[in-house]
């Protein structure tokens, strides 16, 4: 059975209409209809809603979702897991919110994406599966809402935006700290030249939270484990290679081995990284030079890095300067001052307090306020305007976060072409830009 990803015509949110009034035709004869379906009891009516399917129901998939859930004009009618532990929660937690047994369980994302009266899904798997399940959906006529780091490289990465490009989809990456009000005033005031001509942005990732310390130190055991009852393993691996199940290999712990996930440098850093390149006006662009060190602990069952310190110069001449130090966040240094974005939440500090108390002026750069990260996702996927964090400004802060770990892995200082999208003087580096795909899956 042939598993590759296949195109398929545009679908628009015409279809979902056609399928509702073909649907209220059947309805004809005289019949009671809930007054939710006609919008009576404060939601918009069907015709006016988002429908929504939801890939990945584990922990942030289920946030997801209820944020989702919580908007009046959303309605969520399918969800898809491969662990049926994870896909029954979701299914019931859908059921709860509504008060029917109306929705749908997929245990294969392409039945779900192959829907004509879904109109969007979130995906919000491991990062293995970012790109497959998203390409499908865009390519099944859906808007997507990935979470972030767009893709687990640098290749899938790519081929998301060209999805997302080629099928006019609205694609908002999960990079919620770009929606938040300080991150986006902290940018301006950099753009604006607040704290003079913007020198370099140090980037802090620290490794020293409870779940870093357990899993720099866990030695895998030697016992044979049993792959629960209603968990697909193998499709959970998708096109990764093929290893024994255990626990520690899944379920959140997945993050820091390197074919599910790229540690804390795509965990935390897709966040931190991302508010950088809003601040220096890069998001369209990348760094030309990255050279980056980082330790893997020689015992541990996790091959991600860490207390891993990087340089990225920018062809613009900013250079950002990355370490494990604390608090984690990022600063902007620039002439006259500095300013530091805490992440999460991005409380703001800066050289001189009444930095943060500028005005910025209506012929100045404003970058706009977000109602929410989710909620700009849906006003987007109605207006058919940009979102905060589109496919191509989290594309191309995921391959910032995957270069400094090619960079790791290699020791070498690599040349990067932002245009070609190619490490140009290191050809095994460059090779790593794309991961090798276990049969049948491929992109």
């Amino acid at each position: 059975m042939n598993l590759k990803t296949q195109d398929s015509p545009n679908k628009t949110n015409n279809s979902r209409r056609q399928f509702l009034k073909a649907t209220s035709a059947t309805l004809a004869a005289p019949t009671i209809i809930p007054a939710t379906a006609l919008g009576k009891d404060g939601r918009p009516a069907p015709s006016n809603r988002i429908v929504m399917g939801a890939i990945g129901t584990g922990g942030m998939g289920r946030h997801d979702m209820n944020v989702m859930m919580s908007f009046k004009d959303v309605q969520v009618v399918a969800v898809c897991d491969v662990d049926k532990a994870n896909r029954t929660t979701g299914l019931n937690m859908v059921h709860k919110k509504y008060g029917n047994k109306d929705a749908k369980p997929y245990h294969d994302y392409r039945k779900l994406v192959a829907r004509k009266d879904i109109d969007a899904v979130t995906v919000t798997t491991p990062d293995h599966w970012h790109a497959l399940a998203s390409v499908a959906a865009l390519n099944s006529g859906k808007d997507v809402y990935c979470e972030k780091p767009l893709a687990n490289s640098i290749a899938e990465s790519r081929a998301i935006l060209d999805a997302q490009i080629k099928n006019k989809r609205i694609l908002q990456c999960g990079s919620h700290e770009r929606s938040n009000a300080n991150g986006r005033y902290a940018a301006e005031l950099v753009r604006n030249g607040r704290i003079g001509k913007l020198k370099t942005v140090r980037i802090n990732l620290p490794c020293d939270q409870n779940h870093h310390k357990q899993a720099k130190t866990y030695i895998l055991d030697k016992k044979k484990h049993q792959v629960p009852a209603g968990f697909d393993f193998d499709t959970w691996l998708g096109h990764t290679p093929k290893v024994p199940y255990h626990p520690r290999r899944c379920h959140f712990w997945w993050r820091f081995i390197l074919a599910y996930g790229g540690g804390e440098m795509t965990d935390r850093g897709a966040h931190v990284i991302d508010l950088a390149q809003l601040g220096m006006n890069t998001d369209d662009t990348g760094p030309v030079e990255i050279s980056a060190k980082g330790a893997q602990s020689k015992t541990s069952f996790y091959d991600a890095y860490w207390d891993f310190s990087f340089v990225n110069k920018f062809a613009n001449g900013i250079t950002m300067i990355g370490t494990s130090d604390k608090p984690r966040g990022l600063k902007y240094e620039g002439t006259d001052g500095w300013i530091f974005v805490h992440v999460h939440g991005c409380k703001l500090e800066a050289s001189d307090p009444k930095i943060l108390k500028e005005k910025i002026g209506p012929n100045e750069i404003n970058l706009g306020r977000s109602p929410g990260h989710q909620r700009n996702f849906i006003d987007c996927v109605k207006s058919r305007k940009q979102p905060f964090a589109h496919a191509g400004i989290g594309h191309h802060s995921a391959v910032i976060c995957h270069l400094n770990n090619i960079a790791m892995k290699t020791g070498k200082t690599l040349k990067w072409d932002p245009k070609k999208e190619k490490i140009t003087n290191d050809s095994y580096a460059n090779s790593l830009c794309k991961p090798v795909m276990r049969k049948p899956w491929a992109l």
